[in-house]
């Protein structure tokens, strides 16, 4: 299904992540000092192996030390979700309202997106509150996306700007470091490889301005669940992560992608810029290679996935401010796609006004 969202536009963006940045080598260190025994020799090499990828440079986790895992309760755990996605989610909304212009007594409408913590009430409640928004705002929650979670977000924010009759923030945030998990597991392995901490906001309004949300898409496939979800173990999230994830995406996105644009009256060609979830380099490449897109295209999405790994959900917004930085014209147009537990993959066409 296609839902047209053009009379709403993405006036700006605003980002966080935490203060620091560990690189590979340092995060591999920890992880074979404190856990190298549990691991078959086979899975330390494996280990080994994607931590040496270039492809990722730094993450930032919402951690002073990583020691902070090895004793950390599951109490302890929620307690720093909380606090760390109401700290980095409030400093992208500033940062999104400042470049925006506006206050945030102006806002009217608010959507927020996690997966990788559970609160009731939930972080809109919190949101409120840091920033002294309104009392009579449309808040709402999303939970479970995944990786995808920021663009459901845009979905259901764009109709909001509408209904409510002014500008609506739409964040996504994520503290994957507070589902962190090891056991001798290489889809676990593969996801303390690859995932960190962050926040994006979206300054959302009907006043023609920055990207005009033209269409939208998502396509939902239960069957593959199995290959990325979040399972519970013991009271606490798991991330189920499938090393067949890179081939499935190959196989199942592109004709998406490809359908939709033809419902628009385009083609993958006509696409200027490719604001591309970074789920890791073989994702990546797998569309690149499917989608037959040009290394220009897909350079924004590589260079966050180096900076900063796979932040989840916040991800592909991160990319879509590189690409935006990077100056575009007006009239051209970027797709922003995203994929995530499910198995669900989302698209969003955008044109530069």
């Amino acid at each position: 299904m296609t839902n047209d969202t053009g009379s709403s536009h993405l006036a700006a963006l605003g980002l966080a992540v935490p203060g620091r940045a560990w690189n590979q080598r340092e995060t591999l260190s920890f992880l074979l000092a404190n856990y190298g025994e549990m691991l078959s020799s086979r899975h330390q090499a494996f280990l080994k192996r994607i931590f040496a990828n270039p492809a990722i440079q730094t993450r930032y986790f919402a951690f002073s030390a990583p020691e902070i895992l090895l004793a950390e309760t599951p109490d302890q755990r929620i307690d720093r979700f909380q606090r760390e996605a109401v700290a980095l989610a409030g400093s992208a909304i500033r940062q999104a309202l400042s470049r925006a212009g506006l206050t945030a007594g102006e806002i009217t409408g608010l959507v927020v997106n996690t997966c990788t913590g559970y609160l009731c009430p939930g972080l809109s409640s919190y949101l409120l509150e840091e920033l002294d928004l309104r009392r009579d705002i449309r808040a709402y929650d999303l939970v479970g996306g995944g990786c995808g979670g920021a663009l459901p977000n845009l979905q259901l924010a764009a109709p909001l700007v509408r209904e409510s009759d002014g500008p609506v923030l739409s964040v996504a945030v994520e503290i994957c470091s507070a589902t962190y998990q090891m056991e001798d597991d290489p889809g676990l392995l593969l996801s303390n490889a690859l995932f960190s901490d962050g926040a994006a906001a979206a300054v959302l309004h009907g006043q023609p301005g920055g990207w005009r949300l033209v269409a939208s898409t998502s396509r939902h496939l239960p069957e593959l669940r199995e290959h990325i979800r979040y399972v519970h173990r013991n009271g606490q999230l798991y991330n189920q992560l499938s090393l067949d994830l890179p081939g499935l995406i190959g196989e199942k996105i592109p004709p998406m992608i490809r359908d939709f644009l033809s419902g628009q009256g385009l083609t993958v060609e006509q696409i200027e810029h490719w604001a591309l979830h970074a789920g890791g380099e073989k994702i990546i490449g797998v569309l690149e290679d499917r989608l037959q897109l040009d290394q220009a295209q897909l350079a924004p999405a590589r260079k966050t996935l180096a900076q900063y790994g796979n932040l989840s959900s916040p991800t592909a917004m991160f990319v879509l401010e590189e690409i935006t930085a990077q100056g575009v014209q007006a009239g051209e147009r970027c797709l922003l796609l995203a994929f995530g537990a499910g198995l669900s993959a989302h698209a969003l066409l955008l044109e530069r006004v």
